[in-house]
């Protein structure tokens, strides 16, 4: 759960970026919007949710 929520905050986060520089149009980020929509219903979910959370435990168990 924590870490959807921080990948949620942080591709909110680059999205406001890149509107405010005027690189992401707010059609653009309402297009990527619906297709992680319908990316979550689709069977692409599992896999998508588990390589992201392996990513995540890789950067999480590496020391500085």
């Amino acid at each position: 759960m924590v870490i959807s929520i921080s990948v949620v905050l942080l591709l909110l986060v680059l999205a406001v970026i890149f509107i405010r520089n005027c690189s992401l149009k707010i059609s653009h980020a309402l297009v990527c919007l619906l297709l992680g929509f319908y990316l979550a219903c689709t069977s692409m979910a599992p896999t998508i949710q588990s390589g992201l959370t392996a990513t995540a435990e890789l950067v999480g168990s590496l020391r500085p």
